[in-house]
């Protein structure tokens, strides 16, 4: 425990505003998106695009997740977009759950992504967290196209990647961050839950 508070100290003495401004920003992002609010876009724009750029920076050299991140960049442009589209009866497309087809989908971009991350990190970059790294992205990619596709289980697929995560980041002297995903754990965790009930309620509106 007390090497745990020296490391967060430490995180905090090396914190720069720019990691400040990037996990400000996730902050608000995640607490839009466990509200289901379209905002989970912008404001997640804003910290991807920071932690992108600060990532894949030769002192951290975390190049899987800056490149993660960059993915974000894109799905949360995607995601805004189909948030923000109407159906047939001009309201928003709703919460729904994953199909078999979905899950399959869902599941084998973690799998396959994995084992491609890994093999990029291994064999053309210095990292040397390559394993770790690369399954964090993979679940985290999982995690944000179905986030994008407006799926409950989406809250599963990045809390095992934030799950992961904390320690990756702990040991990267990024303890700010590694707070910030011990935050999202927490809430990702009442965020299922929360959809869950949104889910229900849906469902419920459409029989009445």
């Amino acid at each position: 425990m007390q090497e745990i508070s020296q490391e967060i100290l430490s995180g905090f003495r090396q914190m720069t505003w720019l990691e400040a401004v990037a996990v400000l920003f996730g902050v608000l992002s995640v607490l839009c998106s466990r509200q289901n609010s379209v905002w989970v876009y912008p404001t997640g724009l804003i910290s991807t695009g920071i932690y992108t750029y600060m990532l894949g920076q030769q002192h951290f050299r975390l190049y899987a997740e800056a490149a993660l991140n960059a993915y974000y960049f894109i799905m949360s442009v995607y995601g805004w977009y189909n948030w923000a589209r109407k159906d047939a009866s001009h309201h928003s497309i709703g919460i729904t759950r994953v199909n078999k087809r979905e899950l399959g989908t869902a599941v084998g971009i973690a799998v396959i992504g994995w084992g491609v991350i890994y093999l990029l990190l291994h064999r053309f970059s210095n990292s040397d967290v390559p394993m770790l790294d690369a399954f964090v992205s993979a679940m985290a990619c999982s995690g944000m196209w179905l986030l994008a596709k407006r799926k409950v289980e989406n809250w599963i697929f990045l809390n095992i990647s934030n799950f992961v995560a904390v320690p990756l980041l702990f040991y990267k002297h990024l303890a700010l961050t590694a707070l910030l995903t011990i935050f999202l754990f927490i809430v990702a965790v009442t965020g299922y839950f929360h959809w869950l009930k949104l889910y229900r309620q849906q469902l419920n509106e459409k029989e009445a």
